[in-house]
């Protein structure tokens, strides 16, 4: 099957790494949990140095486009203070885990059998704190409020098109009844027709696992897709799966399609049927710098630091550690920092897997157009961004660039070219031209 859209890269995956490999997932003694870790406004503290907290319970809310943050140990609050993070220093509350994970009482599972209507599972979901856990950590009580009664499409993206990340294909392989339920779930709240689990052709265990899933589902389809990064976007998925093409500027839902990531479809299963917060994840503790690579059950605040040594440690030459995908994902500099509900992976790289160079520059070669699968003109962009020229930014569609990285990977000159498109997107938000 060929891909219906232009451009894209090749590569070798290295999901071999960690593919079908779960570990035991440390227990940490103190939690450090971000009260910003979603698309919007920073949740507020809700408690304070000294008080006690139970698993589950509410820690932070706001109001507005934003999301509650909940402990995902029970303890004793030990601090609310700045602490590094993947991004930037951001307020946290620190807890100490008193290893009893007493519950808080509040929290209200719902029967398989019940019916919700849209406007209730969006409820379930701001109160649950669910964020996109694919991307960019949007609330998903927003996104799925946005196409209640307007999508027919419900797209379950399990591509996972990211080198060496397998987080999603452990939810596949091990929980593939609970997406089936949750994408029926979605599907009917939203009032949509169909529901469609999306994944790509090269990943034999993982179409195995789908289709042997679906083997006696007549209501819930499967997407093999190809395997070309990055074929995982939300508008190419929509492309794919429909045929039908996002305006520019535009969003999955002006084709009529809701698109979730798998983790963000486990977790709404989890909030709605155990009556869990957003306040785990798996994660791929990965690359070659990584002594025993495997996939782990994670608490949100958990550090980087418990992750790594829970798998064997890191080698001597480690070069870069990334949070998340080596191609969207982002530099951190310590393993201080923690786990929050976007990320899904902690990649450690070895001096030749990340190469760099100290003085980018542009050869003219065009390899970056030929690579953006969404048509744009990285070259100008990047040339437009960087003297901050919001009026030809707009003219050459910044926004629609999806920040998948193609045109930094194939660059021979090494322009940091998705920074400062993150940089140029920002000059056109303050200009709003």
């Amino acid at each position: 099957m060929e891909p219906v859209f232009s451009g894209g890269i090749r590569f070798a995956l290295k999901k071999n790494l960690s593919a079908g490999k779960i570990g035991t997932s440390p227990v940490p003694e103190t939690v450090v949990i971000p009260l910003k870790q979603h698309a919007g406004a920073a949740a507020s503290p809700l408690v304070s140095a000294g008080d006690t907290v139970r698993f589950g319970q509410k820690i932070g809310d706001a109001e507005g486009l934003s999301l509650p943050v909940h402990a995902s140990v029970s303890g004793y609050v030990e601090a609310v203070e700045e602490r590094p993070c993947v991004g930037g220093s951001t307020l946290c509350v620190v807890i100490r885990n008193d290893g009893f994970d007493t519950p808080e009482p509040t929290l209200e599972a719902y029967s398989r059998k019940a019916q919700l209507t849209g406007q209730a599972l969006r409820g379930i979901l701001r109160d649950a704190g669910i964020a996109e856990m694919g991307g960019n950590g949007f609330p998903a009580y927003a996104k799925l409020g946005a196409v209640i009664g307007k999508a027919d499409t419900l797209i379950v993206n399990a591509c996972e098109p990211e080198p060496y990340v397998t987080a999603d294909e452990v939810l596949l392989r091990n929980h593939c009844p609970e997406i089936i339920e949750g994408a029926r779930l979605i599907r009917d709240a939203i009032g949509a027709v169909r529901a469609v689990i999306a994944v790509s052709e090269g990943r034999e265990e993982v179409v195995k696992s789908l289709r042997r899933g679906l083997k006696d589902v007549s209501d819930v389809e499967a997407a093999i897709l190809p395997d070309r990064y990055p074929q995982g976007a939300d508008k190419l998925l929509v492309a794919a799966v429909t045929g039908r093409e996002v305006p520019s500027g535009g969003l999955p839902m002006d084709a009529g399609c809701l698109v979730f990531n798998i983790a963000t479809v486990y977790a709404i299963t989890q909030a709605v049927y155990v009556g869990l917060p957003s306040v785990e994840r798996y994660v791929s503790v990965t690359g070659e710098a990584v002594r025993r690579p495997r996939n782990l059950l994670v608490r949100v605040g958990t550090s980087f630091a418990d992750l790594v040594e829970a798998c064997g440690g890191l080698r001597e030459d480690v070069r870069k550690i990334v949070a998340g995908g080596p191609m969207t994902g982002r530099a951190v500099d310590s393993l201080a920092v923690p786990v929050t509900k976007t990320t899904s992976a902690v990649v450690c790289l070895l001096s030749d897997s990340a190469a760099e160079t100290a003085r980018p520059s542009c050869v003219r070669c065009g390899k970056c157009v030929d690579a953006c699968p969404v048509n744009l003109d990285p070259l100008f962009l990047y040339r437009y961004a960087r003297t901050e020229d919001a009026e030809e930014l707009k003219a050459l569609r910044l926004m629609d660039c999806i920040e998948c990285g193609a045109c930094a990977y194939v660059c021979p000159g090494k322009l940091p070219l998705v920074e400062t498109f993150r940089a140029g997107k920002k000059i056109l938000k303050e200009a709003a031209v």
